[in-house]
């Protein structure tokens, strides 16, 4: 039986597929390690060049997006904003002051190059205070749906250290394994 797995850990193509696998999970850890750390470090205000990803918070939008969703965002000149457009910006007064928003424009008004937009949550019953162009972020491009799925699954406590914590561990403990075999194999020469 122990030769049997001795031959499966030294098949040249089982290695190679789970060393593939190992550079997968490590890319993954690391890009959510750094969106989490762009989102809750710069408050959103740092973007990778005129995009910005953003976590839905509030079911205001449902059910276009539920919370937990993933959205990235796109910089946009005011003049190509448009009714039915789903923008983030950051509120200025009332109960959105300092927070980003995303909701729909409800309308918009060009007055001499100053942008006066309204938006409101698909499943809220009142508009938002009204908006500049200032404070726009940008437009919804798209909803990154594994990461919604990812981040509905992190959301739950166990899940969160089954994908972060073990990942981590398997990582650092492949890392340890491959120092120590190779001091061994320096010190058998």
């Amino acid at each position: 039986m122990f030769e049997k797995i001795k031959k499966i850990k030294e098949n040249k193509f089982l290695k190679f597929i789970g060393n593939v696998l190992y550079i997968l999970l490590f890319i993954l850890v690391l890009f959510m390690l750094v969106i989490v750390i762009l989102q809750r470090v710069s408050d959103n205000s740092i973007g990778l060049g005129k995009y910005r990803i953003f976590t839905v918070a509030t079911g205001s939008m449902v059910p276009e997006y539920m919370v937990g969703d993933i959205l990235i965002s796109e910089q946009i000149e005011p003049s190509n904003i448009k009714v039915g457009d789903d923008v983030v910006y950051k509120g200025k007064e009332g109960t959105f002051k300092d927070r980003v928003v995303t909701h729909r424009v409800i309308s918009i008004q060009n007055d001499n190059g100053t942008y006066k937009i309204v938006t409101k949550g698909i499943a809220n019953m009142v508009e938002d205070p009204e908006i500049t162009s200032d404070q726009v972020y940008g437009k919804i491009i798209y909803k990154v749906k594994s990461l919604s799925y990812i981040s509905g699954l992190i959301s739950n406590i166990y899940i969160f250290y089954f994908f972060i914590f073990i990942p981590i561990g398997i990582i650092i403990f492949r890392q340890i394994r491959s120092i120590a075999k190779g001091k061994e194999d320096n010190d058998d020469e």
